[in-house]
């Protein structure tokens, strides 16, 4: 209880000393450091922001943005993974211990998918990593398309086709069925099994 009062607290506390005028839409890297802030003191691990996942985006940020644009929406430090001067890298939110975790594919200069490899993240439509493939086909439908993983026996690629929408989403099972991870973003990028290998 100690907790869920101080939570409320951290969270009013954010509010009312945002510098952002009142009914500006918040940024996905204020709602991170907020969000991580709050819930540090229930959780020490919980760091992710909740409910940014979208099918044409992540927060604020659009598939299609420049890194220019991409930095300047996402407000907070990113980290540059890949070789300098590589086509295809990621960029991941400094507050990500693990890159696998949660990471932004660029290529050509442009945002063009996001992976997630975390619990702590909900995929747009509700799918999360730790759920049976079948609560995956359940909470999707018609538009999930199956495939063998390519390199993991036994392992399904869950593909959900999203009609009128810019972005693909597509999750990874085990030879258990349940989803290690899934991620978001635009053909052909996002049915890239190595990422940017």
């Amino acid at each position: 209880m100690r907790q869920l009062a101080a939570l409320g607290c951290m969270l009013l506390l954010a509010a009312c000393g945002s510098s952002e005028p009142p009914g500006a839409p918040a940024s996905p890297a204020r709602v991170a450091s907020e969000v991580a802030a709050a819930t540090s003191v229930a959780s020490p691990h919980a760091q992710a922001p909740a409910a940014l996942a979208r099918y044409d985006g992540y927060g604020d940020l659009r598939f299609g943005m420049d890194e220019p644009s991409f930095a300047k929406a996402w407000q907070g430090e990113l980290r540059r993974l890949g070789p300098p001067g590589a086509t295809c890298f990621y960029l991941t939110p400094k507050w990500v211990k693990t890159p696998a975790d949660f990471a932004f594919m660029f290529e050509g200069g442009r945002f063009v998918r996001y992976d997630v490899g975390t619990a702590k993240e909900t995929a747009p439509g509700g799918g999360k990593v730790g759920m049976d493939a079948a609560r995956v086909r359940a909470l999707y439908g018609a538009r999930v398309s199956e495939l063998p993983h390519k390199y993991v026996p036994g392992a399904r690629v869950l593909r959900v086709a999203v009609p009128q929408a810019t972005g693909v989403l597509v999750f990874e099972t085990d030879a258990q069925g349940r989803v290690t991870r899934w991620r978001v973003g635009v053909p052909p990028q996002i049915d890239y099994v190595e990422g940017c290998g």
